[in-house]
């Protein structure tokens, strides 16, 4: 995790570590050359399995993402949402059908990618009169490009607000351990509280950390966007008389280079070290 630290996505790393785990137990070293068995392995879902067994196993196995499916619905004028697991399962099952096997199998997958990264692209008007399959677009034909792939608006995403902690005793700092389950599990952070720093709650964590109402510093706020939620964090510094047991006590070098701290608390992070230079 620390290796890993400020890439996001913290679910991706550990299940890369229990993949692997899996292949030298169980696959003698050798990672799996099918579909199924390679969606056995933790954190490799269809278009995972998709894309290495076509690209490097030959399989006849379609890799289904958006550009994919941008493609193939633009192609075949389809007006299923694209946001449905139903149209992606549709999608993937009209290409399996007619998927070829061997060295052209991985040239499949990457000229379909290919075409939908580059020629009929996400945003903006699609680049047809480069396109190698003009002539079998349904989309294209029939002026749809504008209109296809259909594909529902994104839920507005939550806004949680944050009071970030950054609980100073002597020359150490107060971590957490986030929960083994849900958003970030297992990182560490810093201490928070849902909601503003109201003058009441001021009052009741100062004599939970044994501090002064008065002695909270405002050390800035910050913003962090995941998908579906946005934490809007203010943070402040306060200095506390002891080590409260609840917490882990690190040093500024400790927190550098041992302590793996999502981004999302990077600013109070960098706070943290500026602080003495």
């Amino acid at each position: 995790l620390k290796l890993w630290e400020g890439l996001g996505y913290y679910s991706r790393v550990r299940n890369l570590k229990k993949a692997a785990v899996t292949i030298m137990e169980q696959y003698g070293g050798q990672l799996p050359a099918t579909f199924s068995e390679l969606r056995k392995l933790p954190g490799i879902g269809d278009y995972t399995a998709g894309a290495i067994a076509s690209m490097a196993f030959g399989q006849p196995e379609p890799a289904v993402d958006g550009n994919v499916l941008r493609v193939m619905t633009r192609i075949t004028g389809d007006f299923g949402d694209i946001t449905l697991a139903s149209t992606k399962k549709s999608i993937t099952e009209t290409l399996r059908s007619i998927y070829p096997s061997g060295a052209d199998a991985g040239d499949f997958t990457e000229g379909l990618m290919e075409l939908g990264e580059t020629v009929c692209i996400p945003a903006g008007v699609p680049r047809c009169h480069q396109c190698p399959v003009q002539e079998l677009c349904v989309a294209y034909k029939e002026g749809l490009t504008q209109t296809l792939p259909v594909k529902s608006e994104k839920k507005q995403r939550k806004i949680e607000k944050k009071t970030v902690f950054v609980l100073r005793w002597g020359d150490c700092y107060a971590l957490e351990k986030r929960e083994e389950k849900g958003l970030l599990s297992g990182m560490w952070q810093f201490p928070n509280v849902q909601g503003e720093l109201t003058a009441k709650k001021r009052a009741s964590f100062a004599d939970d950390f044994g501090a002064a109402a008065d002695a909270f510093t405002p050390i800035g706020d910050a913003k962090h966007i995941f998908t579906h939620i946005e934490w809007h964090m203010k943070g402040y510094l306060l200095d506390v008389p002891a080590a409260l047991p609840q917490y882990v006590w690190v040093t500024k070098e400790e927190l550098l280079h041992e302590y793996a701290l999502p981004v999302a608390f990077r600013c109070y992070k960098e706070y943290v070290i500026k602080q003495g230079e």
